[in-house]
């Protein structure tokens, strides 16, 4: 009888915890996306440090604590007592985007700093989401004296104005202003786990594409598709990241796939054409 058993390797470990939307694990899920970069890292050790946090938190927390005097003790422990604050002086280092890295350093960018925050935040019962605020992820807490929305990075709650002014770019590039302009609410919304997630690969997407390296490119677009399996953008981007590499027989079926589901995307004709030039290299 064979009794040999084979780890799985870090990308079949990461499509098994990101299958299902049901108990989606954020946190380990995040964790794990480091993998690629550091392959002897133990996630049930980054678990276990968040952990550690937690009972230490707790252990400061009177039992018949408000709602609001648990978040301000989470505040002052994180931001006062740990010092976790963003990274600004290396914002597109890549390993912002890396729990373990974040919680030696401290140092991250609001995406990740929120995923610990939230974390805790929910260790202590609080009633905390993550928002996909445009170009600044946040978190909200539903207090009973109402709601809360907070920069991940300073631990500054945000007023209806201040937040109107940080939305003011985002509406200028994209044409919502004047009759096109909605509500700051529609800004709030609570984001998924899964959608959380997929911000953290996109920036380190954005990052590997700027500076050109594909082969890190390709091990982000890898999880991004097992994330997005339906957005055909990430089958295709990783397609274009295949060709630059140099492997037609490996980006031909990402292409073939984004344009069986986007042909009438505003790219299809180019990309087509490029689909074409790999299929004359790879034949």
């Amino acid at each position: 009888m064979d009794l040999s058993f084979q780890v799985p390797s870090p990308l079949d470990y990461f499509a098994a915890l990101v299958r299902d939307d049901d108990g989606f694990p954020l946190l380990e899920a995040t964790a794990a996306v480091a993998m690629d970069e550091y392959a002897e890292l133990d996630v049930q050790t980054v678990l276990g440090e968040v952990d550690q946090l937690l009972a230490r938190l707790r252990r400061r927390l009177p039992v018949d604590a408000p709602p609001l005097q648990r978040l301000r003790l989470l505040n002052q422990f994180f931001y006062h007592d740990l010092g976790f604050g963003g990274n600004i002086n290396h914002y597109h280092d890549p390993d912002n985007s890396y729990l373990h890295v974040v919680l030696r350093t401290r140092r991250g960018i609001p995406i990740t700093l929120a995923i610990l925050w939230l974390e805790l935040a929910q260790g202590l019962a609080l009633q905390a989401k993550g928002i996909n605020f445009p170009g600044h992820f946040m978190v909200k807490v539903n207090l009973p004296q109402g709601q809360v929305v907070i920069d991940p990075c300073t631990g500054q709650s945000l007023s209806r104005e201040e937040l109107s002014q940080r939305l003011e770019p985002y509406k200028r590039r994209n044409g919502l202003v004047d009759d096109f302009d909605v509500p700051v609410g529609l800004y709030l919304q609570a984001a998924q786990p899964r959608d959380v997630l997929a911000r953290v690969l996109r920036n380190l997407k954005e990052i590997h594409r700027t500076q050109e390296d594909w082969p890190r490119l390709i091990g982000v677009q890898d999880r991004l598709v097992l994330v997005l399996p339906d957005d055909g953008v990430e089958r295709r981007d990783r397609g274009l990241a295949w060709a630059e590499l140099g492997h037609p027989e490996r980006a031909v079926p990402d292409l073939e796939a984004y344009l069986a589901q986007a042909d009438d995307a505003a790219d299809a004709d180019a990309v087509g054409q490029r689909l074409n030039e790999l299929r004359r290299t790879s034949s």
